[in-house]
């Protein structure tokens, strides 16, 4: 059973969390360190970078974001901390899903693909358990935060 925090703990990780300098830095200092100590578990949750592609700019864009793993799947949560602005990320992942992940000093082809259904409610239940924030932010917006899954790309010539 995970530890809940207060909720304005929850809001204020949000807040911070989802930060233009944090979500620029973050990265750096998770590949530094091999997502090793707090800046690849905080709170318990496990925390990973992905590697989209702009579908405006076309630029390289890494993303700090919690993770859940569902067997040798990740499961991310588009909650952008309960802000009625859908996360950047998620729109990326839909333009172009292939993508990779760093999960410690591990690299990974992925392809991200959004989930529906009786898999969300179960996904959903999965994250939320892991990081009851999530249930603040869902109820602090009217729109539907997405739940997608980061697959195993099989390996080109196979």
């Amino acid at each position: 059973m995970v530890k809940r925090l207060p909720t304005a703990m929850y809001r204020l990780i949000g807040i911070v969390g989802t930060s233009r300098p944090i979500t620029k830095l973050h990265p750096h200092i998770y590949r530094l360190t091999g997502g090793r100590g707090p800046i690849g578990r905080n709170f318990g949750v496990l925390n990973i970078i992905v590697s989209t592609v702009g579908r405006k700019t076309g630029k390289a864009r890494d993303v700090p974001l919690y993770a859940f793993e569902d067997g040798d799947r990740l499961v991310v949560i588009g909650s952008n901390a309960g802000d009625d602005r859908e996360p950047a990320w998620v729109g990326n992942l839909r333009a172009q899903p292939d993508v990779q992940v760093q999960v410690g000093r591990e690299r990974r082809a992925v392809r991200a693909r959004e989930t529906k259904g009786e898999e969300r409610a179960r996904l959903w239940a999965l994250a939320a358990n892991g990081y009851p924030g999530y249930e603040l932010y869902r109820a602090m917006t009217d729109r539907h935060i997405p739940v997608v899954v980061l697959e195993p790309r099989p390996e080109r010539g196979r």
